[in-house]
């Protein structure tokens, strides 16, 4: 609940304090003028640092190693993408720490030290290191096993992989073994 009172309460008022006494300062169309050139040069410098990190990607897929830490930075990424295209100072400083190399790396490694990633023949799971469900938990809960379940179907089926495929060509609806009767 804290975090959603502080981004959906303070946060804007904080903004919105910070803009009218920029505003005071420079002139109401001065800062707009600044907002709107931090949303561009925030949007260029996304897309720099997005097509690298897509390049970084693609090469760790390529040499069959898991890009978790390039996963992680393409979603700080994304976040910094979102908060520089939110009108103000604040997320716009913070966004920008999110597009800078070295921040995001930063970031990207505090992140990843509170994440578990254990890989599987066939596939990796993800699991959060700590949390509300705690270290190796289950946050879907209990999934039912066969044992669990009350439907039973019961069923007859006959194995007709030893059918010969000339057997299937002899069907009455054919002329010949080219098409159907006309």
């Amino acid at each position: 609940m804290g975090v959603f009172l502080f981004l959906f309460i303070v946060m804007p008022i904080v903004e919105m304090t910070i803009l009218i006494k920029v505003g005071a300062v420079i002139g109401a169309l001065n800062t707009v003028g600044l907002v709107l050139l931090t949303a561009v040069v925030g949007a260029a410098l996304l897309r720099q640092q997005g097509l690298s990190t897509l390049l970084r990607v693609n090469q760790r897929l390529n040499s069959g190693e898991l890009p978790a830490r390039e996963v992680a930075e393409g979603l700080i990424l994304a976040v910094g993408g979102a908060l520089l295209l939110t009108p103000g100072f604040v997320t716009d400083g913070i966004g920008f720490l999110c597009l800078m190399p070295g921040s995001r790396h930063w970031l990207a490694e505090q992140a990843l030290k509170r994440m578990v990633v254990a890989g599987q023949s066939g596939g990796f799971t993800f699991r959060a290191g700590s949390g509300p469900f705690g270290p190796g938990s289950d946050p879907f809960g209990s999934r039912p096993g066969p044992s669990d379940r009350d439907d039973i179907i019961e069923g007859e089926y006959r194995d007709e992989t030893e059918r010969g495929y000339e057997q299937l060509d002899d069907r009455p609806d054919r002329d010949d073994k080219n098409g159907p009767k006309s």
